[in-house]
């Protein structure tokens, strides 16, 4: 990790549901695989990306370490790094046990990670730049396009708030109701606990910082609060 100045921001700092707790790890695993499809989100990510085997890929926000590993079967290398900690060793011990020897852990994130090889063909980022706020989302974008290679692709898929919405708390109110009834009570605390103490943007701010940052948009898909970018450089 690099060093940064004593302004900067610390992502390292706990915001939000405490991901250095081996139990919240535990049951965040867990939750994500029943969750999740891994093998359609890989594979659709892959496509969408055109994921070669000769491809250099870094994950942000890595989590447990699911997409990694399997991207890591279509591609040349991947670079897996996450703020916590304990993510990064559940995730290493994964890789271990699944004899996955292509893929790298760090414990960094989007201002701490220092890429000292080559250039990046693939970035993926997934619901982890919200961990920052707006100003420093533009650091970390900035840092995103200095990393990867000419014409390389951003994948970035985040909680991103509609600008359009006349009535937040009502908007709000429903989307907790909702996710009580479809994923259960703690799926509904961690969204409050979202809401609350991170740093979800905007539509219209989300677009501005990825132009500004320098990347082309080829295409946005929002449903929801729920937003994906596919953007190149």
């Amino acid at each position: 990790m690099s060093q940064n100045p004593r302004w900067y921001y610390d992502e390292l700092k706990q915001v939000g549901v405490d991901y250095t707790d081996i139990e919240e790890v535990n049951v965040y695993d867990l939750h994500m695989q029943k969750l999740r499809n891994i093998e359609t989100e890989s594979k659709s990510i892959r496509e969408l990306l055109k994921i070669k085997n000769s491809d250099f890929v870094l994950e942000i926000g890595t989590g447990t370490g699911e997409l990694a590993l399997n991207i890591s079967d279509h591609c040349k290398r991947v670079v897996a790094i996450d703020i916590s900690n304990t993510m990064i060793n559940f995730a290493r011990m994964k890789a271990e046990n699944q004899n996955k020897n292509n893929i790298q852990f760090y414990n960094a994130g989007f201002l701490t990670y220092k890429n000292h090889g080559e250039l990046f063909d693939v970035i993926i980022t997934q619901l982890a730049l919200h961990h920052l706020p707006d100003y420093w989302k533009m650091i970390a974008l900035k840092r995103i396009y200095e990393m990867l290679k000419e014409d390389g692709k951003l994948y970035l898929r985040d909680v991103v708030f509609p600008s359009e919405i006349l009535d937040y708390d009502s908007y709000f109110a429903n989307i907790i109701a909702d996710l009580k009834k479809s994923a259960g009570n703690k799926v509904a605390e961690e969204t409050e606990i979202h809401i609350k103490d991170e740093f979800s943007t905007l539509d219209w701010i989300m677009e501005g910082l990825l132009k500004t940052a320098g990347f082309c948009i080829e295409s946005i898909q929002y449903d929801g609060f729920m937003a994906s970018y596919l953007c190149k450089k």
